[in-house]
């Protein structure tokens, strides 16, 4: 392979802000420290959480390079990396973790897998986050069966999609919320059994949950959009069911009575992907049921755009638009 260099371009802030507060910078590469591995970016992942840390909604300390997973090649390997990883200089993987606004990225081994064969770099990219996302929502937040009625928020978005796909496979049956006429037959192909665009005067959400469940609500509903829809969220949701609030596409979820969910017995979750994949046995047990959906079972990648990583302000407002459908990346 060829020398890691000592400088490299990357995408870093020093205040919060709207996407003015985006810096295409030269930056020093990084070092590996102990158990480190420096990845070559081939293909990072634009995702809801980076505006959160680029407006200030999530703090962090500054400045900061953006994002949270990317994929490329392994360029060094740093002091005591377990050998039972099996890692080597030029193996195609995929992580999870910050600083992925960047030619190169240092990564803790253990949040590092290795890209099955049958799986391209843009595509595990693509996959990854989003997908860990919604399978763990649909295994651990709430364990859907087959037959199940279920609600998907934003069914067209990243994981969203994923989600469709899922509760198809499980045999549950869903109905997915877009924002627009033109993502109903795209939310039908990714599995859909139901969709409402949910505009106002266009769909009414909550008597389409009736009318599917015989008004008894749906027994989990999967809520990325946040402020706007956790109300109606927990109208939709039927006896004992489980309102999954995972995102805050519209902001912040404010406090509310818990006595509110005594009227069904229901359950309210506000999951992150991390804490169900926090070992590295777990990390291992969910990437392999994904890399199996794709390999064996042919699910689908939509990735809506590849933007070059100097274009990251374009991608912020692309994807805080709520008008894209499925995976926005960056190429460094």
């Amino acid at each position: 392979m060829a020398p890691v260099p000592k400088m490299m371009k990357a995408v870093q802030i020093e205040k919060t802000g709207g996407i003015e507060v985006l810096q295409y910078r030269d930056l020093p590469v990084p070092s590996p420290k102990v158990n480190e591995v420096i990845i070559k970016n081939e293909y990072l992942g634009v995702n809801y959480i980076d505006t959160y840390f680029r407006t200030g909604l999530y703090p962090n300390p500054k400045p900061m390079i953006l994002g949270r997973e990317g994929s490329g090649t392994i360029a060094a390997l740093g002091s005591s990396v377990p050998k039972s990883l099996h890692f080597s200089a030029g193996d195609e993987v995929v992580y999870m973790n910050t600083s992925a606004y960047a030619e190169y990225t240092a990564c803790p081994a253990d949040k590092v897998m290795k890209i099955p064969d049958g799986v391209s770099l843009s595509d595990a990219c693509a996959a990854f986050l989003q997908g860990l996302t919604a399978l763990t929502l649909v295994e651990e937040t709430h364990k859907v069966q087959s037959g199940d009625w279920v609600l998907v928020l934003a069914a067209t978005g990243g994981v969203g999609g994923w989600l469709c796909q899922i509760l198809r496979a499980k045999g549950a049956k869903t109905i997915g919320t877009v924002g627009s006429e033109e993502k109903v037959g795209i939310a039908k192909e990714q599995g859909a059994h139901v969709v409402v665009v949910d505009r106002p005067g266009q769909g009414d959400v909550l008597q389409r949950v009736k009318d599917c469940t015989n008004g008894e609500g749906v027994v989990a509903v999967f809520d990325g959009v946040g402020k706007d829809t956790f109300e109606r969220s927990l109208e939709c949701v039927a006896r004992k069911g489980t309102v999954a609030s995972f995102g805050n596409a519209s902001g912040a979820v404010e406090p509310f009575l818990i006595s509110k969910l005594s009227a069904k017995n229901a359950k309210v979750a506000r999951p992150t992907l991390f804490n169900y994949i926090y070992t590295r046995e777990e990390f291992e047990h969910y990437s392999n049921k994904l890399w199996k959906m794709m390999v064996d079972e042919k699910f689908t990648v939509r990735i809506h755009e590849i933007y070059p990583l100097k274009d990251v302000a374009r991608a912020h407002t692309d994807i805080e638009s709520r008008k894209t459908m499925g995976k926005l990346l960056l190429r460094p």
